[in-house]
């Protein structure tokens, strides 16, 4: 495995995916802004979006990748075999657990959005798209299962690609805005839907390769299914914590006017680095890394555990620097415009700036909990993420009274930097991890570069002050030139003090 290339081409597409993301964004931003549609579609949308991300990105892998890895690497027919059981598992409960959710769903909605409830129309319509968005739960979680075939096997392309699919069809949708008037918000709700089965039926095409369904419901409890299902819960709670804590932030934010709507923008902006600097490192590295700890060759795990740290270093580092100095600037040119007020882009950027903080720290719980589950342990990331979540919970809670909306990202970063702290801890103390001299060394010099970027940033921004106001149409254009500079400084700059070598690009591990 090429880490840097696998990596590279997962977050290829996840960019892809991102962008797509953000025109999608700005659309609603333009057609909603941040009032009471906006809110009620956010939650509909956050609830399935959020079990998109703890499935879809690196939990279901957690869980499935080092169990499926080892039967591979005894025979074919018992990885297809538990696949298989795994599969027809998955499909029952997921289907038996959107029918209830369904069913009961004014009570679902008043937990996600309690402080919807004192206003009737607000949760009816919250209720409505969230029973439609919902069945979307049950395609990307079956869609998970077949990105995590494909994982195991080194096949990241396809499975980095089909979240591309729900941006696609979500535009489209909005293109089409101005002719469905005030039902603009159903018919996103149904894309929701319509694009989570789109992309099982293009997941699947890929997957028959290595795996066929078999529908069989005469279930066999064999030792590997159960030990999949005791890690999987773990799995989805450790992986998904920054997810969780932000589902928390949402139900808290219901409280204040528009305040899920400003949360919902500057979580687009930070999830984009970490969709590559913890997502894409953490899925790319677990199956060869769970292989390595099977077969117990230590020189390779840590060869791959400290590039796979470096690396989440020099990608978010530099990311959380430019947030610091640009986050007004960079949400006003990304959602500035229609609807979204100058008031909004403040909000929403003051945010961003405090999720700037927790930035690395949600990259290296992605990095940190891959070492755990590679050797096959989803309890103590579980725990250690528990405490993380009643950390958040308790955080926010006590001083949402006096602060508001944005104590939620600043308990975010505190929980998380928790998180990411206690597991390097436990991870040393269980002799999990040890740091290699070519990680420490380069260490320092990634934090010179991107403090080196951040200034540049900040100059340019500066320069630039006049093209990057509110009312400037043309300010995206302005900001694109912006990072672009910073970035290929920062890729100079690096490569000169050897903070990163070219030959790096081509090492196999």
């Amino acid at each position: 495995m090429n880490l840097i290339k696998s990596t590279g081409t997962f977050g290829f597409y996840t960019i892809i995916s991102r962008i797509l993301g953000y025109l999608r964004d700005i659309l609603i931003a333009i057609f909603l802004g941040t009032g009471f549609l906006a809110d009620a579609f956010f939650v509909a949308f956050r609830i399935p979006n959020t079990f998109r991300r703890l499935f879809a990105e690196g939990t279901f892998n957690a869980a499935f990748v080092p169990s499926y890895k080892s039967e591979s690497l005894r025979s074919n027919s018992r990885s297809h075999k538990f696949a298989n059981e795994i599969f027809n598992l998955l499909f029952l409960g997921l289907l038996i657990l959107v029918l209830i959710v369904e069913l009961f769903m004014p009570l679902f909605v008043s937990l996600i959005a309690p402080g919807f409830t004192d206003d009737n129309e607000k949760i009816n319509l919250a209720i409505s798209l969230t029973r439609i968005t919902f069945p979307f739960l049950l395609f990307v979680c079956l869609s998970s299962f077949f990105a995590a075939i494909l994982n195991s096997h080194n096949k990241f392309a396809a499975a980095s690609a089909a979240p591309i699919i729900l941006n696609i069809v979500l535009i489209i949708v909005l293109i089409l805005g101005k002719s469905f008037g005030d039902n603009l918000v159903y018919y996103l709700s149904y894309g929701v839907s319509v694009a989570g089965f789109l992309q099982l039926i293009f997941l699947y095409n890929f997957v028959q390769k290595y795996y066929s369904i078999k529908i069989n419901f005469d279930f066999k409890y064999n030792k590997e299914v159960k030990k999949f299902f005791k890690k999987l819960l773990p799995s989805i709670f450790s992986s998904g914590v920054t997810q969780i804590n932000i589902l928390v932030g949402t139900i808290i934010a219901s409280f204040q006017a528009s305040a899920v709507s400003y949360l919902y923008y500057a979580d687009r902006i930070y999830q984009i680095n970490l969709a590559v600097a913890g997502i894409a490192i953490g899925v790319v590295i677990l199956p060869q890394l769970s292989k390595y700890v099977y077969l117990k060759k230590k020189t390779n795990i840590i060869l791959i555990q400290n590039k796979a740290l470096e690396l989440s270093m020099f990608l978010s580092l530099p990311a959380a620097a430019a947030l610091f100095v640009g986050s007004e600037e960079i949400i006003s040119a990304l959602f500035g415009y229609g609807s979204f007020t100058e008031e909004a882009v403040y909000n929403s950027s003051m945010a961003l700036y405090y999720f700037g903080f927790g930035l690395p720290a949600f990259a290296l719980i992605k990095v940190f909990s891959s070492f755990f589950f590679a050797n096959n342990d989803t309890k103590v990331p579980f725990y250690i993420s528990l405490v993380s979540v009643i950390l958040n919970i308790f955080i926010s809670v006590y001083f949402f009274k006096t602060i508001g909306f944005l104590i939620i990202p600043i308990a975010t970063s505190i929980s998380s930097w928790f998180n990411a702290i206690v597991l390097f801890f436990f991870l040393r103390n269980k002799n999990l991890f040890e740091f290699n001299k070519i990680f420490i060394n380069r260490f320092f010099r990634i934090v010179f570069a991107s403090i080196s970027m951040g200034i540049v940033f900040y100059n340019l921004i500066s320069i630039l002050g006049n093209q990057l106001v509110f009312d400037n149409y043309f300010k995206i254009i302005y900001l694109i030139i912006a990072v672009l500079l910073s970035f290929l400084f920062y890729v100079l700059i690096s490569y000169l003090i050897k903070a990163f070598k070219y030959k790096d690009i081509k090492l196999r591990y």
